[in-house]
């Protein structure tokens, strides 16, 4: 059996158990794809910051539609580098014009995946990157990091957080901006966690 075959039967098998609801195949999902994922986002949306969004934004959907997922249309890799595309170029329609342009022609994941593997380095600064993001979480008051949690890792709108908490929607706003606000200082200076 070669690597690639491997590493699809590996991919499908997380993509099974995270359908069931396992959070740590979902990680080790995560781990196994994101830097080739992010690569492709990158390749779309040409800055660091809205691929990252785009990413997150995918390994939600994800999350939610593993349970769909059908081994027989598409390989894992490629069923999940659809949906990097569809939240990437959902970004890019919801940019004022001119800020970022629209890539000319059509991307084919597959051949986008093979060539954007993150090396050593790259793995690294990642995992720096989420250490980072954790420290600022973890600083947020209890019911706001909660509040961002439901909206940006749960995808739910303002409304259903709102619900959700019992709280009125003007107040969860306020939580969720101010919140943002604290964590891009918290991320920007790069303050010891």
């Amino acid at each position: 059996m070669n690597r690639d075959l491997d590493d699809s039967v590996q991919l499908q098998r997380l993509i099974g158990a995270v359908a069931l609801g396992d959070r740590q195949a979902f990680r080790k999902l995560y781990d196994a794809t994101s830097s080739k994922l992010f690569g492709f986002a990158l390749r779309i949306l040409r800055k660091d910051e809205l691929a990252e969004e785009a990413l997150q934004d995918a390994f939600v959907s994800i999350w939610h539609a593993a349970a769909g997922y059908q081994l027989h249309l598409s390989a894992p890799l490629t069923w999940m580098a659809a949906i990097v595309r569809n939240k990437a170029l959902d970004m890019l329609r919801r940019q004022p014009r001119g800020e970022v342009e629209l890539p000319l022609g059509d991307y084919d994941p597959v051949a986008a995946l093979q060539d954007t593997a993150a090396g050593p380095q790259d793995l690294a600064e990642l995992s720096r990157d989420a250490v980072a993001l954790a420290g600022c979480m973890e600083r947020l008051a209890g019911r706001q990091r909660q509040a961002i949690g439901m909206a940006y890792l749960h995808d739910l709108s303002h409304s259903e957080v709102a619900a959700q908490l019992s709280l009125p929607l003007g107040t969860v706003k306020t939580w969720i901006r101010r919140g943002l606000d604290r964590l891009r200082d918290c991320l920007t200076n790069r303050e010891p966690v």
